[in-house]
């Protein structure tokens, strides 16, 4: 099979800048990454597919930043070149990170990585390296995302992967773990997408006393940790109960009481 396969004819058809286009196409059909208006950060984005395809999904509303070692060449689409700010430089850096931090300005809504390690030829090396920058990916999105934001990381399956997908799953509602289609058959990237980022001051599992400060519609009382609401079962308003806590949203949360025999 040539490099030159129907998804490489396809991005020359359809004027992305790589085949790699599809994947994020792909990705975003699945989980439904990217959202009109959203502010995108793209790692390893050069030569800009994932930079067309997360400008189109962001939509007239939304700005994507594209990081990249390589140069990245202004798109020919002019009206997407307005929605995206590209900086030159190495992730594994700091002075790299702060750069994107400065360039977001804020939180943003999802945080995209693409980044792969020049290749050795030996696979247990080559896979460590991809294992650090996906890791270093993940580091980013922790800072940038916004409550609720999504992730997605390329890394070559090998050891330590169900560790890095347990460490995201920590911090975002959900995590799945996938091979698009436009992947090449003989490649053995995976991409972990991170759905919710959780900024919850708690997580399943926790056991703390609360004051339940109100009545929900639904009859449970609510209590509020550092401002995240948590939702109780079988309590009253002006109750201090213990629970567990069962099931984190990005906005609220689901407790058991647990003071009770």
């Amino acid at each position: 099979m040539t490099g030159k396969d129907d998804y490489y004819n396809r991005a020359k058809q359809q004027g992305y800048r790589s085949r790699a286009a599809y994947k994020l196409k792909q990705l975003d059909d699945l989980e439904n990454v990217i959202s009109g208006g959203d502010t995108v950060v793209d790692l390893g984005a050069a030569p800009g597919g994932w930079l067309q395809v997360a400008a189109e999904k962001a939509g007239p509303q939304g700005s994507v930043i594209g990081v990249d070692l390589q140069r990245i060449k202004d798109l020919e689409d002019e009206t997407l070149n307005e929605r995206i700010e590209t900086l030159r430089g190495d992730m594994t850096e700091e002075k790299t990170r702060e750069r994107v931090t400065d360039a977001a300005d804020g939180p943003v809504d999802a945080v995209v990585s693409d980044m792969a390690p020049n290749m050795s030829g030996e696979y247990s090396l080559d896979q460590a390296r991809s294992l650090h920058l996906a890791r270093q990916a993940f580091e980013t999105a922790l800072e940038l995302l916004d409550t609720g934001g999504n992730f997605v990381v390329k890394v070559f399956e090998g050891p330590d992967v169900d560790d890095l997908r347990a460490d995201i799953e920590d911090e975002f509602q959900y995590v799945r773990a996938t091979a698009p289609k436009a992947s090449r058959d003989e490649s053995s990237e995976i991409y972990l997408i991170g759905k919710g980022r959780l900024t919850a001051p708690v997580r399943p599992g926790d056991e703390l006393e609360v004051e339940i400060v109100d009545v929900g519609s639904e009859g449970d009382g609510i209590a509020s940790v550092d401002g995240y609401r948590l939702f109780v079962p079988d309590t009253e308003e002006g109750e201090t109960v213990t629970v567990r806590v069962e099931d984190v949203k990005p906005n609220f949360g689901f407790a058991e009481r647990i003071d009770r025999d």
